[in-house]
């Protein structure tokens, strides 16, 4: 899911995670969430007006997810 969100995915790729996700409530749970940091931390970053690219936000939810221990 984080190759999915930092990068697009082969078409393969896709099918396999979309196939997992129907499987795995764990992953589906994950999912949910790094929706709702994502949202959080566009807002957030787009209401200071900072110039933050996608390769900072993605090391902090990495930081982030490491510590809630995903």
């Amino acid at each position: 899911m984080e190759k999915r969100n930092a990068q697009s995915i082969s078409a393969k790729e896709n099918r396999m995670l979309s196939m997992h996700l129907m499987i795995c409530k764990w992953c589906r749970m994950y999912k949910e969430k790094l929706a709702v940091l994502d949202k959080v931390f566009k807002k957030t970053f787009s209401e200071k007006e900072t110039e933050i690219n996608d390769a900072e936000i993605q090391d902090f939810k990495n930081k982030m997810i490491d510590k809630l221990n995903f």
